[in-house]
């Protein structure tokens, strides 16, 4: 099924996207921030990708659930999409990380 891979990381940053606006862990507390640190992760990563794809040792899968749009040879947008989740699955969780620390320091 085309595309399901792509349908998955995208109601998985929803789902985030959800706790982060409930909890105001990231996105909803830092906007700027949070955006910023997303996009510079994600370049980072693609960077990492395009080296990787370089040097041979990353190749794009054959599999029926990519879309098959190719942003680069061997870079599907999925990956890109699932870059931009990582990087702000982590923002959230670092969010999360920080409160729950806050929580347990005396006061």
């Amino acid at each position: 099924m085309p595309g399901l891979y792509l349908l998955v990381i995208v109601v998985s940053a929803a789902g985030v996207a959800l706790l982060d606006a409930r909890h105001r862990l990231a996105l909803w507390a830092r906007p700027l921030t949070t955006a910023i640190a997303v996009f510079v992760g994600t370049a980072f990563f693609v960077v990492w990708d395009l080296v990787g794809i370089a040097a041979g040792v990353f190749v794009q899968g054959d599999s029926p659930l990519y879309l098959g749009i190719e942003l680069a040879p061997h870079l599907p947008l999925e990956e890109i999409t699932f870059l931009l989740f990582l990087c702000y699955l982590a923002a959230v969780c670092a969010g999360a990380g920080t409160r729950l620390l806050a929580r347990k320091e005396p006061r």
